[in-house]
C-alpha cells in the first residue's frame, strides 16, 4: 500500500532547522545555543554543522560561533532579483509617466534599506549625500515606512537614528515628526519638501511585501510642484500594482 503523506528526510528537515536557528542570529551564535534552539542533539548539530559549513551554507567564526554563508547570501540574492523582475515594469511605468525616477524601499532588520531605483537621463535620482539608512525622518519613503511600523519598532528605529539636520528644511524633532506622520494630509500618500536635499521634493506611499512594509516613491525638482495632484493619483494605484507582484514572489 502506498504511504499516506509525503516522504520525509529528517536529516534535510534537521538541516533546515539548524539554519533557520543561525539565520536568527546575525552575529553568529556557539553550536551549544543552536542545538538548543534547533531541538536538536549536540552531536546532530556538530555533523551538520561541519557539512553545512564545508557546503559554504554557514561558516564557523574566529569565536567557534556560526553564522550564515556566502552560498546563502546568493541564495537570498537571487530571490530578490527574482522579486524585482516582477516589479520593475510597474516603476518603470511610474518613471515614464511621471519623468521623474522611481524608489522602492523595504524596512528590513530594522532598516530602511532602498531595493530599487528606476531612472534615466531624464529621470535622475536623487543623490544620496546622506546614508539613507539614517535618514528615514527626511525622505517621503522613510516617513511612509515610519508611519506604517508599529510603535516599537518605530520607536527602536529612532532611538538608533538621531534626527540629523540636512536642510533648513528637515525636521529635527520627534514630536513634529510623530505628529506630522499622524495627520499626514493627503493619506496614504507622504511628502518631504526639500527636507533630504534642497531643489526636490518626493512623494511617497506604502506597499507590502507580505508582512513586510514597503515605500514606493519619486523624486521631482520643486519647480515641478504644481505636478504634486497628477504624482499622487499615479502613484496610488502603481503601489496596489506593486504590492500584488510582489505576493506572487511569496
Amino acid at each position: 500500500m502506498a504511504a499516506d503523506g509525503p516522504t520525509l528526510i529528517p536529516s534535510v528537515q534537521q538541516a533546515f532547522r539548524l539554519m533557520e536557528a543561525v539565520s536568527t542570529h546575525g552575529g553568529g551564535a556557539p553550536a551549544r545555543q543552536l542545538a538548543r534552539e534547533a531541538e536538536l542533539s549536540l552531536t546532530t548539530t556538530y555533523h551538520l554543522l561541519r557539512t553545512l559549513v564545508h557546503d559554504g551554507y554557514l561558516r564557523e567564526l574566529e569565536d567557534d560561533g556560526y553564522a550564515l554563508g556566502d552560498r546563502m547570501d546568493n541564495l537570498q540574492s537571487g530571490g530578490r532579483e527574482q522579486e524585482l523582475s516582477f516589479v520593475r515594469p510597474a516603476l518603470a511605468s511610474v518613471r515614464d509617466d511621471l519623468s521623474a525616477a522611481a524608489y522602492l524601499t523595504f524596512f528590513e532588520d530594522g532598516e530602511i534599506r532602498v531595493a530599487e531605483i528606476v531612472d534615466s537621463p531624464r529621470a535622475p535620482r536623487v543623490d544620496f549625500w546622506a546614508g539613507f539608512e539614517d535618514a528615514g525622518h527626511a525622505t517621503a519613503l522613510g516617513k511612509c515606512l515610519l508611519r506604517e511600523l508599529d510603535d516599537e519598532a518605530r520607536n527602536d528605529y529612532l532611538s538608533r537614528h538621531p534626527l540629523a539636520d540636512l536642510t533648513p528644511r528637515t525636521i529635527t524633532g520627534r514630536s513634529e515628526l510623530l505628529q506630522r506622520l499622524e495627520t499626514s494630509p493627503h493619506p496614504p500618500v507622504v511628502t518631504d519638501m526639500e527636507e533630504y536635499t534642497l531643489g526636490t521634493y518626493c512623494v511617497a506611499v506604502p506597499v507590502f511585501r507580505g508582512q513586510t512594509p514597503g515605500s514606493l516613491g519619486v523624486s521631482l525638482r520643486v519647480d515641478r510642484l504644481s505636478d504634486i495632484n497628477q504624482v499622487r493619483d499615479r502613484l496610488i494605484p502603481a503601489a496596489k500594482r506593486v504590492t500584488r507582484a510582489l505576493s506572487l514572489t511569496m
